[in-house]
C-alpha cells in the first residue's frame, strides 16, 4: 500500500471544496423529481475483466428543503455546498462487479485483480446554483459474497449464453463498508451565438471529489468539454463512481436538446479494498497504482420528461501487472416526474 503520498492531496482537496463561493445566480425552482438507472458493462468495450460491470438506481427530489430527518447532514454538508443555491436530497442503490483477467480458472492467479463485489445504498445532499453544484454523499454496504457479484454475473451470463466466470470462490471476504464522497462541479457555458442563447453552445464542467472510507479513499480533479444544446439541463451525465460524475437530477428547459462531450479526470488513491484486499482479514490483493487516469466520450440527448446518455470509459492501468487498460461503456436513462 502507498497512501502517504496521497495524505497531503486528500487534504488540500478537502480545503478546496471547503471554500465557500461567492452567492451565484439561484435556479428556478423545479417541482419535478428525478429518476435515474445507470447501466456499466465492460461488454461495450469487447472485453470481460476487471470493472466488468455495475449498475446504479438513483432518485432525486425536486429542488426543496431537505426532510427535518436530514438536518444533521444539511449541517455537515453546508460549508462544501455554493451559497444560495436550490438544496435537492436523493437516494441511491447500486452494485459494482470486479473480476480479473481470467475467468476461467478455478484458482485466480494471485498477481491478477482479486474477485470482489460491492453492494451499497447512498444518501446524498446537494445544492446548486447557476454556475456551480455541490454534494455530499454517504455510501454504506457491503463487500463480498454478501453483495451477491457472482450470483448476479453468472446469472446474467447464462442468459445472454456466455462461459460463467468459475473463481468466485476466491473472491474477497465478507466486510462492511462506508465511503463518505464530497463533490464539487462548476459550469461554464457560452453560446457560439450570442443572438440565439438556446442554440449550439459550448461548455467546460471541472469538478473536483474527495472520497474518504474503508472502501475507497482518493482525491480526483476532472474536465468536461461539451458541445450542444440546452447544456444548462445537467452538469454532465450520471456516472458510477469512481469515475467522474455529473448529475443525477436535470432541470431542462422544456425544449429538446442534445450535447457531445470529452472528459478527463485524474485520481490519486489511497486506499481501494478492491484492489488491497479486506482492511482486517488476509485474503487476495495485489500492488495498487497510486495514479490512475480516465477518459471518456459521450453523447446526451435531453428531452422536456427525460434524459439518455452514453459514456465510453477508458481507464489507465489501476495495479502493477495489469496488463491492459479497461475500457466499459455507461448507458443512462433518466426520467422526471
Amino acid at each position: 500500500m502507498k497512501p502517504a503520498c496521497t495524505r497531503p492531496l486528500l487534504a488540500t482537496l478537502f480545503a478546496a471544496l471547503a471554500v465557500p463561493a461567492p452567492a451565484q445566480v439561484t435556479p428556478a425552482p423545479d417541482p419535478a423529481a428525478s429518476w435515474n438507472l445507470t447501466v456499466e458493462n465492460d461488454l461495450f468495450g469487447g472485453t470481460d475483466r476487471y470493472y466488468t460491470s455495475g449498475f446504479q438506481f438513483s432518485w432525486f427530489s425536486a429542488s426543496a428543503d431537505p426532510p427535518r430527518w436530514l438536518a444533521w447532514l444539511g449541517d455537515i454538508a453546508t460549508p462544501f455546498l455554493p451559497l444560495g443555491g436550490r438544496p435537492r436530497w436523493g437516494l441511491a442503490l447500486g452494485q459494482n462487479i470486479f473480476t480479473p483477467d481470467d475467468t476461467l480458472a478455478r484458482v485466480p492467479d494471485p498477481n491478477d485483480r482479486p474477485y470482489a463485489g460491492w453492494l451499497y445504498g447512498s444518501l446524498i445532499l446537494a445544492s446548486h446554483t447557476r454556475t456551480a453544484l455541490g454534494a455530499l454523499e454517504i455510501q454504506l454496504g457491503v463487500v463480498g459474497p454478501a453483495a451477491l457479484g457472482e450470483q448476479v454475473q453468472n446469472n446474467v451470463h447464462d442468459v445472454i449464453n456466455v462461459g460463467r466466470a468459475l473463481g468466485w470462490d476466491r473472491q474477497l471476504k465478507d466486510e462492511p463498508g462506508i465511503n463518505v464522497i464530497l463533490t464539487r462541479q462548476w459550469r461554464f457555458n457560452q453560446p457560439l451565438d450570442r443572438d440565439d442563447p438556446r442554440g449550439l453552445a459550448i461548455g467546460l464542467v471541472p469538478s473536483l471529489t474527495a472520497s474518504l472510507g474503508n472502501v475507497q479513499t482518493y482525491a480526483s480533479a476532472g474536465l468536461m468539454l461539451r458541445l450542444g444544446s440546452n447544456l444548462e439541463a445537467d452538469f454532465g451525465p450520471p456516472r458510477i463512481r469512481p469515475s467522474l460524475a455529473g448529475s443525477s437530477f436535470f432541470q431542462p428547459d422544456g425544449l429538446w436538446g442534445w450535447y457531445v462531450f470529452a472528459a478527463l479526470e485524474g485520481r490519486a488513491v489511497a486506499r481501494d479494498i478492491f484492489l488491497d484486499g479486506n482492511t482486517f482479514r488476509d485474503g487476495p490483493r495485489v500492488d495498487r497504482e497510486t495514479l490512475v487516469g480516465e477518459g471518456a466520450l459521450g453523447a446526451v440527448l435531453i428531452m422536456p420528461w427525460a434524459r439518455l446518455s452514453y459514456t465510453h470509459t477508458f481507464r489507465s492501468r489501476e495495479f502493477a501487472g495489469q496488463g491492459r487498460m479497461a475500457q466499459y461503456g455507461s448507458v443512462s436513462l433518466s426520467f422526471r416526474f
